[in-house]
């Protein structure tokens, strides 16, 4: 009997054996499947992202000359881009532009997404798809829609700010331009934004905001001290995207640039240095240092996000 049930069992553990220790067979075909259903992805991947990357880091490492053609010069174009003013200046003013457009815009989400969660206001539905709209505009659009609506002689909000006396208002200036480029991004951003903290509080439990309406707590106390802590994590997250997207400011800047270009520099931003630097100037190799600088900032702040969230900044 004994001698039976040993003969049983033998080949089971051998084909145990052969599967490997807790790895049957119809897994592993699983996650063969799983890693040639993702190849497609990692393929586009590599070709626009990984290839691309690697090419300018490979770019910056040289010089080219009219005279002496292209030569190898190690870092040098790397110290001549952080030794120059004009990219640290449109750092610096890009550092303003983001200080400023992103907690504004992010409280302004964040109190229309509260008013659409509450249900403060009828048809939600409608006014959320209008919130919506301007960012499924393309920037460009939006950008010459808007140069033309703060125009200084014929745009409807420079004749109004004339008739409110301010006579001769020019929002295209050089004072002026970067706060109209604020106003630009955050009505084409805001409905972005507000669409994912009033998914966020849509999510929020219930029973919790029972609880507070029990206790007889104000509407405000229960918007900002039970629905704004348990919405946190989207807020933090928000912080970083939107403050990788502010070093990639380009189009806004830009397109004001073809009809007022006293108020936009050759470097009014990064990106804007890159470009001139790359197409006015025609030095590629410096051009492609300053992008691979700028690309490493912005991989510092995206690990900087998820260190925070890591450690608990972004948990309930």
């Amino acid at each position: 009997m004994d001698g039976t049930a040993l003969r049983v069992r033998e080949p089971a553990t051998a084909a145990g054996r052969r599967r490997g220790p807790g790895r049957p067979s119809r897994y592993v075909g699983r996650e063969r499947g799983g890693i040639w259903f993702a190849m497609p992805f990692l393929l586009a991947f590599t070709l626009v992202m990984i290839a691309p990357l690697g090419y300018a880091i490979y770019t910056s490492l040289y010089t080219t000359r009219i005279i002496g053609g292209t030569r190898f010069s190690g870092l040098a174009n790397y110290r001549e881009t952080l030794g120059s003013g004009e990219f640290w200046s449109g750092m610096e003013r890009t550092a303003i532009y983001a200080v400023i457009q992103v907690p504004v815009m992010l409280a302004i989400a964040f109190f229309f997404a509260a008013v659409f969660d509450l249900g403060l206001v009828r048809y939600g539905k409608v006014f959320r798809t209008l919130f919506f709209i301007p960012f499924a505009v393309p920037s460009v659009v939006g950008a010459v829609m808007w140069y033309f609506m703060l125009e200084p002689q014929f745009g409807p909000v420079a004749r109004l700010a004339d008739t409110l006396g301010f006579q001769g208002t020019n929002f295209f200036s050089p004072n002026l331009v970067l706060p109209s480029i604020i106003l630009i991004v955050i009505w084409e951003w805001t409905g972005y934004n507000m669409i994912i903290l009033y998914t966020a509080l849509r999510a929020v439990p219930r029973d919790v905001v029972e609880a507070a309406i029990l206790d007889r707590a104000p509407l405000w106390r229960i918007v900002l001290r039970v629905k704004l802590p348990m919405v946190r994590p989207a807020i933090v997250m928000l912080v970083f995207i939107n403050m990788i997207g502010a070093l990639q400011l380009f189009t806004e800047p830009y397109m004001i640039y073809n009809f007022e270009n006293q108020a936009i520099s050759y470097s009014y931003t990064p990106t804007i240095y890159i470009y001139n630097t790359a197409t006015a100037g025609g030095q590629y190799n410096l051009a492609a240092a300053a992008a691979v600088i700028l690309g490493i900032i912005i991989v510092v702040i995206s690990a900087g996000s998820l260190l925070l969230r890591g450690r608990g900044g972004g948990s309930r």
